[in-house]
């Protein structure tokens, strides 16, 4: 059907509605969990010098992370097209055998991109030449903010955020490449002004979770230290809502006090900041969805 970008625009904005997909919640949730005790564990080991354990960790953690997104993906696809979510446990499942196609598709991308900064790369260092090198580097200069900023343009609002809802939509790596290279002749600018849309709901979304979680967390602490008189500084009660934990409260130089109280409260805060951290997070997965689901109607 002919492209409308009005009714694309409306399809975008009702991304602001995933955070009711409470299955991607939790999936998501879920992924950012044990990511970040993975993400700790890895800290441990190389604060003990185990440098080996420590990548380790942290080559876990960022696999998880991975196929965390992919799982919350395929689920606020299934939202974007109409269709009953799947069960996180089958979500994963998909996630685990089409997560390839999502990496295969970014590093052929990314490897095209690499050639280009090289060919620039070399052009620059052939301006060093006597003779040649001024009126080379008149022409490489322009050519070469050009093609760096439009490989940047490219990555940020097309390839990045669209190549995950295309394989979650039933693309191989071959079909996102083609989706691509369909965009970047003939539709980068609609595109761009989608994904605008996007980024500004992603921002409306983070503010509005900001100001909650800034406001909230300010107003207990003074109900808790004045109207409940616990003991704790303000800064420790909430220092989990700003994503540290006890080594990261260490590192900022205070000490944990409270005992079990401390460490419970910096718990909790750690829920309030994946909650924070996980809203935004779905609405832009949604967003993505949408878009690619938009600019297909027109194929």
């Amino acid at each position: 059907m002919p492209f409308s970008p009005l009714s694309a625009l409306a399809r975008v904005l009702c991304s602001i509605d995933a955070p009711r997909n409470l299955r991607a919640l939790y999936g998501l949730l879920a992924g950012f969990c044990v990511a970040g005790l993975l993400l700790a564990m890895a800290q441990s080991s190389i604060a003990r010098g185990q440098e080996t354990l420590g990548a380790l960790w942290l080559g876990l953690a960022l696999a998880v992370a991975f196929f965390g997104v992919n799982t919350t993906g395929l689920m606020l696809m299934d939202q974007a097209r109409g269709l009953p979510v799947r069960d996180p446990q089958d979500a994963l499942a998909d996630a685990l055998r089409s997560g390839h196609r999502v990496l295969l598709a970014l590093l052929a991308c990314l490897s095209l991109a690499a050639v280009g900064v090289a060919v620039l790369a070399a052009l620059l260092w052939a301006t060093r030449w006597p003779w040649v090198g001024a009126p080379l580097m008149a022409v490489v200069l322009p050519v070469g903010v050009l093609l760096l900023g439009g490989l940047a343009f490219v990555l940020v609002v097309l390839v990045g955020p669209l190549a995950g809802p295309a394989v979650w939509a039933g693309q191989r790596s071959g079909g996102v490449l083609r989706f691509v290279r369909g965009r970047l002749r003939h539709g980068l600018p609609e595109t761009a002004l989608l994904m605008s849309a996007v980024y500004l709901l992603v921002a409306l979304s983070t503010a509005a979770v900001s100001f909650v979680v800034v406001t909230g967390g300010k107003l207990l602490a003074g109900l808790a230290i004045l109207g409940a008189g616990i003991e704790l500084p303000a800064r420790q009660l909430l220092a989990g809502v700003a994503g540290l934990g006890p080594r990261g409260l260490g590192a900022s130089g205070m000490a944990l006090e409270g005992g079990n109280l401390g460490l419970a409260a910096l718990i909790g805060g750690g829920v309030v900041f994946a909650l924070a951290l996980a809203l935004p997070t779905l609405v832009w997965l949604r967003g993505c969805c949408a878009v690619y689901l938009a600019l297909t109607e027109e194929e």
